[in-house]
């Protein structure tokens, strides 16, 4: 019998936010594989660390941080053949997705090389969409309100039209696209109901208004949410 691949959603960064079958999969699960660096730690293991009560088979995934798509997807085929030599040893594997598996998550990439071989069981987590939110105290949407997910990387124009047509919009991956994103937000007039947030839910989370954010200085884990009333329960 052939072991089971778990994607599992760990959430934003807090290690609370784990969900408790997320939890109960994880120190039940021998093998533990999860994203890192590829010279550096796991943000992913790091936020599960304080739930780790056993020694695991540990599998690091080096991903490159590179806009070329082909070396990441190099890590993904040799990652795949491991966690695959694992399950078909019969024992089960972990792989820890920050935020929600399917929701911009790296599993996905795992998922589509395994799922037709092995069994799969998905297990979604607290997004960085809604934690946010939440640390914002800014509802995303109600009624008939449409809500728009942008990558700050889309160019300028396309981000534009997105915005100019929804009531509310999240922009994450703001990163080093921040200012021309910033920018943008200003042309429309649409800063003042811009709130910035990066690291929620983590330990150096930080909330500023737009024009506060110093030059290259937002991370990758940053986010804008604009409500076009301001807040959606208006």
């Amino acid at each position: 019998m052939t072991g089971t691949l778990y994607g599992l959603g760990i959430g934003p960064g807090d290690p609370d936010l784990i969900t408790v079958k997320a939890l109960k999969i994880l120190q039940a699960t021998p093998v533990l594989a999860y994203p890192a660096l590829e010279d550096g730690d796991s943000l992913a293991r790091a936020i599960v660390a304080p739930h780790l009560v056993a020694p695991k088979t540990e599998i690091a995934i080096r991903i490159p941080m590179t806009v070329d798509r082909a070396p990441a997807q190099k890590a993904y085929d040799i990652a795949a053949r491991e966690i695959g030599h694992h399950l078909t040893s019969g024992q089960n594997v972990v792989v820890l997705c920050e935020g929600d598996p399917f929701f911009y998550g790296s599993f996905m990439y795992l998922f589509g090389r395994i799922a037709e071989k092995f069994p799969v069981e998905v297990i979604p987590g607290v997004s960085s969409l809604t934690a946010c939110a939440t640390a914002l105290q800014s509802p995303l949407s109600a009624r008939n309100d449409v809500l728009t997910v942008l990558p700050a990387p889309l160019p300028s124009d396309a981000l534009a039209a997105q915005l100019n047509a929804t009531d509310s919009a999240a922009i994450m991956k703001v990163g080093r696209h921040f200012e021309r994103v910033r920018d943008l937000i200003v042309e429309l007039g649409l800063e003042e109901n811009a709130r910035y947030i990066e690291r929620a839910t983590m330990d150096n989370q930080k909330i500023l208004p737009l024009r506060e954010v110093a030059a290259n200085a937002a991370p990758y884990f940053s986010m804008i949410l604009i409500h076009k009333r301001g807040q959606a329960w208006k």
